[in-house]
């Protein structure tokens, strides 16, 4: 094979429907007995959304979705709308692509099925253990004991990443906030929210986001908070317990909202530092192996395929009579690569910082907001320009 790729995320899918679009033979490798993914909503910036244009899949990926036409940031305690970006037709002359909104399991299955039309391999039950990239080939050990070889190894295996393990060798970092998040049909929600927006109410220790999802069917839901229990050392935090004392405070639509959420399980907020060096030899990481970040950008899935364009482009700049020279173009991907998603990565946790803070902070956040230009462009252009 041309290129192996480990993890069948979305970052994972995403590399390997580009690069074999591009003519590479590409094997999957996804560690679970079926592919699939949880979660809930995901938020796609037309960084993102110019590039599934290019593949063909923006309509399917709209189709199945919402075009918000406002993103808001509104006071958690006192309801108030702080300031808003339109998403309308500025936006999208601006950035040549619109800004959506789509289940996480419906943008997975598309990749999914392009990635089975374009004759990706998929091994489903395969979980790589380690990557030898001495020599003209990589060799990728699997916990069965199979052995697969390749000119080239795309590690996608997410936050918890055993391949980054060899290159960078750190661990997660904690940042002490929980999510719960819910998904439900709009019709049984009996509380009013906005139907065409994405709303982040904004507040002490705490943020809320709500948007629709199908074509306005389904209401999509997140509340994370500081937890008590992490800030006082305990080794189990962040549980259901935890989730209602958080939002005490907030606005009645809020504490109406927070019945809609899943209360069987949660998410720890992690991301690692950014990382000077994916790369080694014939091995690159992609996604969440290569560069974790918190969601406040909502950039994670958006930068995970920003990565699958870059690699595929590389390997094209770096072939020569149809033979890649991987080491050249993992090499240049790193390079290209590197220097955005760091800054995304820091931006991400410095703005998880604007929206949480209190007292004179918030005071101070909520009046430049509210005074903001709503036509400037100033805060996005660097993330979903070209």
């Amino acid at each position: 094979m041309d290129v192996l790729v480990v993890g069948g995320g979305i970052g994972g899918l995403a590399a390997a429907l580009t690069l074999a679009r591009s003519g590479r033979s590409v094997r999957l490798l996804e560690r679970s007995a079926q592919f699939g993914e949880v979660g809930a909503g995901l938020q796609l910036g037309p960084n993102t959304t110019r590039l599934l244009a290019a593949w063909g899949l923006l309509e399917e990926v709209v189709g199945v979705g919402v075009l918000p036409r406002r993103l808001v940031f509104r006071d958690i305690l006192t309801a108030e709308e702080l300031t808003h970006l339109d998403l309308g037709e500025g936006f999208r002359a601006r950035y040549g692509a619109p800004y959506v909104v789509v289940h996480r399991s419906d943008l997975h299955r598309i990749l999914l099925a392009a990635c089975e039309r374009a004759g990706v391999e998929l091994v489903t039950g395969a979980r790589a253990e380690r990557v030898e990239t001495a020599g003209e080939a990589a060799r990728t050990f699997c916990a069965d004991g199979t052995v697969h070889a390749s000119g080239a190894v795309v590690g996608a295996d997410g936050l918890h990443s055993r391949l980054r393990d060899q290159i960078v060798g750190d661990a997660p970092v904690e940042s002490g906030y929980v999510a719960y998040r819910g998904t439900f049909p709009l019709a049984e929600v009996p509380v009013d929210v906005s139907q065409d927006d994405v709303v982040a109410w904004l507040g002490p220790g705490c943020h809320f986001v709500q948007y629709p999802l199908r074509q306005g069917e389904m209401l999509n839901q997140v509340a994370v908070f500081r937890s008590p229990a992490f800030a006082a050392g305990a080794a189990d935090w962040g549980g259901p317990e935890e989730l209602d004392g958080a939002f005490a405070g907030a606005c009645a639509p809020v504490r109406a909202a927070l019945g809609y959420l899943w209360r069987d399980r949660f998410w720890h907020m992690r991301d690692r530092e950014p990382a000077d060096t994916w790369v080694r030899g014939r091995l690159g990481l992609a996604g969440d192996a290569a560069h974790p970040m918190l969601q406040y950008l909502a950039q994670g899935a958006c930068q995970a395929l920003e990565d699958a364009h870059e690699l595929a482009r590389q390997a094209d700049r770096h072939a020569e009579a149809g033979a890649v020279d991987w080491p050249r173009a993992l090499a240049a991907y790193q390079r290209v690569r590197v220097p955005r998603t760091a800054r995304v990565q820091r931006t991400a946790r410095l703005w998880g910082d604007i929206w949480h803070v209190d007292g004179v902070g918030a005071v101070l956040r909520n009046e430049l907001m509210r005074t903001r230009d709503m036509s400037s462009y100033t805060y996005v252009d660097w993330l979903y320009g070209a």
